[in-house]
């Protein structure tokens, strides 16, 4: 009699099973894993609405001859043939006023980047530990937020490091990283078409680069490089070395390379702030000194501070702002709120957005766009305690809306009663809370 309920292995599950029963097991053969069908896969992973590369190939024109494609793509793996194409560089605003850079990958190169990250991640999830939340399944930003408000609340936390990696991305070691990719991995072909991803380069105002370190941003194996890359150079120190030789509590808390660390001891976060330099110094990573700093942070530095009249320090943790505070019961509370220049750099951004939308198109063209833009906004800000900030955003964000569609010419547009009857009538998204308090017991 046959089985029932049991579904047949996926290949990448194999891939977990395998990593999971044994923690040193290296893996030598997974380039035959990537062929046509799991690139097919691989493409449907892809988002449809992003921008093209330098040769210009949309995800739709891509799709229109996708079998053929996918054939002549394997096909020159095979042979050795295919080469990462440089990546387009862009440019996005940061929150200090200054620009990020963004490299945008072809189609077939997303495909490809897709089929690796696909793989490592199977091998590398069974070891990655949970103090690490960014770009992985079934984790993300919010669950850090509430890992952290966990430990604030819950354990004796009264010192918080707050540190800042500098230019992350741009000075990873190219070397150092094949060396952990080969702690896993020993297929040479996988290594190599990891390598030539490393050195594709990328290209700006019609010249190409190919710099020695770091992993393009924008790329879609460049974060999972990045956390394998931070496992070793933090994660498994921090747990396995530092933290069995501290005092007393110590826990951390890491969204790709954002990343905080809480402490019972003085001595602990002393000692931490000495030995993270020289920890991430080995892997060719600098502590951004302006950036980084250790604070009296938790219950009873708040307590104690209270009695003597002063204000603790408060810091920044994924684009909110940290700070303690009382319940309207009177109990501590770890308060969580927009980030300022977070706040401030969304209402530019939108303020932005609106001058230049508001001639080019009809209100009722753009209108559920803007909608979209409230809506994502309240989704990731909206967690509990912060529905002040929110709603100063919603007011300021209604009164740029009125500004602007009252600028579509000479003559003013509508009074402001007008304005208000429009909205009666296409209503924008209102401040609600998406992500509650989470449970400490």
């Amino acid at each position: 009699m046959l089985e029932t309920g049991r579904r047949k292995p996926t290949p990448l599950s194999v891939l977990t099973s395998r990593a999971r029963e044994n923690p040193k097991c290296r893996f030598t053969s997974l380039m035959y894993r990537i062929n046509e069908d799991f690139l097919k896969e691989c493409f449907a992973c892809l988002k449809r609405d992003k921008a093209a590369g330098i040769d210009g190939v949309t995800v739709e024109e891509y799709e229109a001859n996708l079998d053929q494609n996918l054939k002549d793509l394997v096909a020159r793996m095979k042979a050795w043939h295919f080469r990462f194409s440089p990546a387009k560089r862009v440019y996005i605003p940061k929150g200090n006023g200054a620009l990020r850079p963004l490299g945008i990958p072809t189609v077939e190169d997303k495909i490809v980047q897709m089929a690796l990250k696909r793989i490592l991640e199977a091998i590398y999830e069974v070891d990655f530990l949970p103090v690490s939340f960014g770009f992985r399944p079934g984790r993300n930003c919010h669950q850090a937020v509430d890992a952290l408000y966990r430990a604030v609340m819950t354990r004796p936390v009264n010192y918080i490091a707050d540190i800042d990696i500098r230019n992350f991305f741009d000075t990873v070691d190219h070397k150092r990283l094949m060396a952990l990719l080969s702690i896993r991995i020993a297929d040479p072909n996988i290594l190599r078409l990891i390598g030539r991803f490393l050195k594709a380069g990328y290209l700006e105002a019609g010249k190409y680069y190919h710099p020695e370190e770091g992993t393009p941003q924008g790329g879609v194996l460049s974060p999972l490089l990045a956390n394998i890359y931070l496992h070793y150079a933090l994660d498994t120190w921090f747990e396995e070395d530092f933290k069995k030789k501290a005092i007393a509590f110590t826990c951390l808390i890491r969204y790709a390379d954002d990343f905080v660390a809480g402490f019972q001891k003085k001595a602990d976060a002393a000692e931490f702030g000495v030995r993270i330099k020289e920890r991430l110094a080995e892997y060719g990573l600098e502590i951004s000194e302006e950036k980084s700093r250790i604070i009296s942070f938790g219950r009873y530095p708040f307590l104690s501070a209270e009695q003597s009249g002063k204000k603790l320090s408060t810091f920044d943790f994924l684009g909110f702002t940290f700070f303690c505070t009382k319940s309207r019961k009177g109990n501590f509370l770890l308060g969580r709120k927009t980030a300022g220049k977070k706040f401030r750099q969304k209402i530019v951004a939108l303020n932005q957005w609106l001058k230049a939308v508001r001639n080019t198109a009809k209100m009722e063209e753009w209108w559920p766009s803007l909608r979209l833009k409230l809506e994502g906004h309240y989704r990731y800000y909206g967690i509990g305690g912060n529905m002040r900030e929110m709603k100063s955003f919603h007011s300021q964000a209604v009164s740029r809306v009125f500004k602007w569609t009252n600028r579509r010419s000479q003559r003013r547009s509508f009074n402001f009663f007008q304005f208000c009857r429009y909205l009666q009538h296409n209503p924008l998204p209102k401040p609600r809370i998406y992500h509650f308090y989470p449970a400490l017991w």
